[in-house]
C-alpha cells in the first residue's frame, strides 16, 4: 500500500466508476446499482490506509504525489493530506456508500445517471480535500458543482430548477472572487503551490483584501449568515441523497477553505478580522436557531440547524486569537480549533442521518410537513428509536459525537470571553428546543391520521444504513481520541504559524 498513489486512486476510481455506470446505462438498472455500490465500497476500503498509515507526530503533508501538469505556469498535479484533510476524505468515502444504498429502491428514474453523479462527485470532493496546487484545487472545487447541480435539477422537488440555479449562482460567484485572490497570490509568490502561498509575506492591506475574497467563497459554502439563503431551498428540493451530501460534505468545504487558505495565507488579516467572523458565527448560532424553531418543513428545519452548527465550527476556528491575547498560550486555541473540526466531522454524520430519516418518511407518505405526521412511533418503533438517537445527538447529548465538538469550543471560549461562551452555549438549549419539538410532533403522541396509521417500519436496507450511522455517532461520542490525535500536530503547527506572523499582537 505504501507505494500506491492512494490519493489519485481515491479521486479517479469513483470518477471512472461513474463513467462505467453511465456506459452500462439506465436500461440495465439491476446492474448499475451493484456496480455503484461496489465502486463506493472499494473506494472506502482504499481510504482506510490513509488513517491507519497516518503519522500523527508530524504536521507535514503525507501520501504526497506530484506531477507536472502545466509547466509553463508552474501548475502541478500535487496531492497530499494532513490531519485536517484526511478525516474529511474518510467522511466523503463513508457517506457515499450510504447515499448509494439510500437511493437503491427510491430512484427509479434514470438510476444510472443518479448513481454516476454521486460517484463522480465523490472523486471530485476527494480532489478538493487532497489538492496542494491552488489551480488544481480550484478545478475540483468548481467541477463538483456540476453533478450536484444536476442532482438537484433532475431528481429534486417541484421547485428544483429554481433551487439548482440559486445554488449554482451563489457558489459560483464566491468561487470567482477566490480565483482572483489566487491569481494575485501567484503573481506575488510566483507559485501556485498552496504550501508556498502559506509562507508568502504580504502587507496587511493586501491580506485583508485577499481574506475578504476568500471569505465570500467559503462563507457561501459553509454557509454563514447572511449568504445562507440558498441552502434551505437546495435542501428542500434536493433528493435525499443530495441533501445528505450537501450537509455532510459540501458544507465542510467552506470550513476546510478557512483552514487551508484564509488562516495560513492571511494570518495577520485573520487576527485583525477575527471579531467579524466571531460575530457572524454567533449570529448563525443564535438567530438561525430561532429561525429553525419556526419551520414547518422537516428538511428546512434540519437545513437551518446545519447553518447554526457550522457557525459553531467557524467560531472555533477564529476564537483562538482572542484566547492567545488573554492567556499567552495557544493551548486554548488548539482546543477551540480541534473542537471546530470535530464539530464538522460529527455534523456530517448527524445531519446525514437526520436527512436520511426524513427521506424514510417522505418515501412512505410523500410529505415533509411536520403537521402531516404524529404518532409515528406507534407504527414505526424501530425507526423512532433511531430518529430519537440522532435528534439527541443533534442537540449535543453527552456520549454522542454532537457533544464533543461543542463542548471543546465552549470550554475554550470561556478563556476568550464569558459572553461569547454563553452565546455559543445557547446552541445546546436552542438545538434541543427545535430538534426535540420536531421529534415530539412527528414521532410521539397518538396517531393523527390514516396515512401515519398505514406506515410500515424500516426494512433491512434502511436499518443497516441507520445502524451504521448510530454506531459511528456513539463511537466518536465516547471515544473521540483517535480523531483528536490525528489532527493535533497539524492544528498546533497552523496556530504557531499564525501567532508567529510578522505583525505583533496588540
Amino acid at each position: 500500500m505504501a507505494d500506491l498513489p492512494l490519493l489519485s486512486i481515491l479521486i479517479w476510481l469513483p470518477i471512472l466508476g461513474g463513467i462505467w455506470v453511465l456506459i452500462v446505462g439506465d436500461k440495465q438498472a439491476s446492474a448499475v446499482r451493484p456496480i455503484a455500490l461496489i465502486v463506493s465500497l472499494v473506494t472506502f476500503l482504499l481510504s482506510l490506509p490513509l488513517f491507519f498509515g497516518f503519522d500523527t507526530t508530524t504536521a507535514n503533508m503525507q501520501f504526497t504525489e506530484q506531477l507536472a501538469w502545466i509547466p509553463a505556469f508552474g501548475i502541478n498535479y500535487h496531492l497530499g493530506v494532513d490531519g485536517i484533510s484526511m478525516p474529511l476524505i474518510l467522511l466523503t468515502t463513508f457517506t457515499t456508500i450510504l447515499v448509494i444504498l439510500a437511493g437503491w429502491e427510491v430512484i427509479q428514474d434514470k438510476p444510472a445517471q443518479y448513481m454516476a453523479a454521486f460517484l463522480i462527485m465523490e472523486g471530485l470532493m476527494n480532489g478538493v480535500f487532497s489538492a496542494l496546487d491552488a489551480i488544481l484545487f480550484y478545478v475540483y472545487w468548481e467541477a463538483m458543482l456540476i453533478p450536484m447541480f444536476l442532482i438537484i435539477g433532475i431528481w429534486g422537488g417541484p421547485r428544483r430548477v429554481y433551487a439548482a440555479i440559486k445554488f449554482f449562482l451563489y457558489t459560483f460567484f464566491g468561487s470567482v472572487l477566490m480565483l482572483i485572490a489566487l491569481l494575485y497570490l501567484y503573481f506575488q509568490a510566483n507559485s501556485f503551490a498552496i504550501l508556498d502561498l502559506h509562507t508568502q509575506s504580504l502587507a496587511l492591506e493586501s491580506q485583508k483584501w485577499i481574506f475578504l475574497a476568500f471569505l465570500v467563497a467559503f462563507a457561501v459554502k459553509v454557509p454563514m449568515w447572511p449568504v445562507h439563503t440558498w441552502l434551505p431551498d437546495a435542501h428542500v428540493e434536493a433528493p435525499t441523497g443530495g441533501s445528505v451530501i450537501l450537509a455532510a460534505i459540501m458544507l465542510k468545504m467552506g470550513g476546510y477553505g478557512f483552514l487551508r487558505f484564509s488562516l495560513p495565507i492571511t494570518p495577520d488579516a485573520s487576527r485583525e478580522l477575527d471579531w467579524f467572523i466571531i460575530a457572524l458565527s454567533l449570529i448563525a448560532i443564535v438567530y438561525i436557531s430561532f429561525v429553525a424553531l419556526a419551520q414547518k418543513d422537516m428538511k428546512k428545519l434540519i437545513a437551518y440547524s446545519s447553518i447554526a452548527h457550522m457557525g459553531f465550527a467557524t467560531l472555533g476556528f477564529f476564537i483562538g486569537f482572542m484566547i492567545y491575547n488573554n492567556t499567552g498560550s495557544i493551548d486554548g486555541g488548539v482546543m477551540a480549533m480541534e473542537g471546530g473540526i470535530v464539530q464538522m466531522i460529527s455534523h456530517g454524520f448527524i445531519s446525514g442521518a437526520l436527512f436520511l430519516c426524513v427521506g424514510v418518511l417522505y418515501d412512505r407518505l410523500h410529505s415533509r410537513q411536520i403537521a402531516d405526521y404524529g404518532g409515528v412511533a406507534n407504527t414505526m418503533p424501530r425507526f423512532a428509536m433511531f430518529a430519537m438517537l440522532f435528534a439527541m445527538a443533534n442537540a449535543g447529548l453527552p456520549a454522542t459525537s454532537g457533544f464533543v465538538g461543542e463542548f471543546l469550543v465552549i470550554l475554550a471560549a470561556f478563556k476568550a470571553n464569558f459572553w461569547i461562551a454563553a452565546a455559543a452555549a445557547s446552541i445546546m438549549i436552542l438545538g434541543a428546543a427545535y430538534t426535540l419539538w420536531m421529534v415530539k410532533r412527528v414521532i410521539y403522541g397518538a396517531v393523527t391520521n390514516e396515512g401515519v396509521a398505514k406506515l410500515k417500519d424500516i426494512n433491512g436496507r434502511e436499518t443497516l444504513i441507520l445502524t451504521v450511522l448510530a454506531i459511528v455517532v456513539l463511537l466518536f461520542g465516547v471515544w473521540p481520541a483517535p480523531l483528536l490525535e490525528v489532527m493535533d500536530a497539524t492544528v498546533q503547527n497552523l496556530l504557531q504559524h499564525i501567532i508567529q506572523s510578522k505583525i505583533p499582537l496588540m
